[in-house]
């Protein structure tokens, strides 16, 4: 059995948890975060380790789109509060 690396793993949890609170929010915003982040993270990961090979930098850049899409959540959340 393949080794399990925590990392990637906790990012897998955090972009899920992050998808349920914007579909807490609105349907379609958990429905955009989770289409909209697959569809930005998976060409920016694969373009910076196969451009440079750069892991350490693969990982900065998904956790900074991932604080980046929970920023807008949060603005999302406090523009349509009640």
């Amino acid at each position: 059995m393949p080794r399990l690396h925590p990392e990637p793993l906790l990012f897998c949890l955090a972009w899920f948890a992050l998808a349920l609170w914007g579909g807490s929010v609105s349907l379609w915003l958990g429905i955009l975060l989770t289409v909209g982040m697959a569809s930005v993270l998976m060409p920016v990961s694969a373009a910076i380790v196969t451009k440079r090979e750069d892991w350490a930098l693969e990982r900065q850049v998904r956790w900074g789109i991932l604080l980046v899409a929970a920023l807008g959540v949060l603005l999302c959340r406090v523009l349509l509060a009640p």
